[in-house]
């Protein structure tokens, strides 16, 4: 039986709404975000999933514990589903980011790692799924490169294109493992 992956992005921050690159650094969700990751907990928290895993940033355990915090459904954090770490760069104007995508599928930002790199962390996240969760339902609440992540690895998405593609929000990616 196949694990079924659900994919949700953190809710919308203060960073988002000034178009603010956040990486690795904390970030917190706006007053849009708190009400986004309700909806969030309101569209899957019926929805048969055994375990929520969420990256370990600001960001997603707040989003994750809007979300899921009065349910019994277990969420666990992970580091390995963060965001690129972008470095010296972290916190920079977004748009300057997605210009220079493209040349650090492989080179790392300044003081950070390429997107093959960050890719690479979520691809050992699924690797290291503990087979309690094996065949069942799971939602990952992560970032831009957790998304990433899940196109390459579970659908065969090459890094380059997926730099160069624009991102258009949605209520949930679902990939099969």
């Amino acid at each position: 039986m196949a694990t079924k992956v659900v994919f949700e992005t953190h809710s919308t921050t203060i960073d988002n709404e000034l178009g603010i690159a956040t990486g690795w650094l904390p970030g917190t969700l706006s007053s849009e975000g708190r009400r986004q990751a309700a909806r969030l907990g309101e569209r899957r928290r019926h929805d048969e999933v055994d375990v929520v895993f969420a990256s370990d940033l600001v960001r997603a355990v707040e989003t994750a514990d809007i979300a899921f915090s009065e349910t019994a459904i277990p969420v666990l954090y992970d580091w390995r589903l963060r965001e690129c770490d972008y470095g010296e760069l972290n916190g920079s104007a977004a748009r300057e980011l997605r210009v220079h995508r493209r040349q650090h599928v492989d080179e790392p930002y300044p003081g950070g790692e390429s997107w093959r790199e960050a890719i690479g962390r979520v691809g050992r996240f699924l690797e290291d799924l503990p087979p309690r969760w094996i065949g069942g339902r799971i939602v990952v609440i992560g970032h831009t490169a957790t998304r990433w992540g899940l196109d390459h690895v579970l659908d065969g998405v090459r890094i380059e294109d997926l730099v160069v593609a624009e991102f258009e929000w949605q209520e949930g990616w679902e990939y099969s493992l």
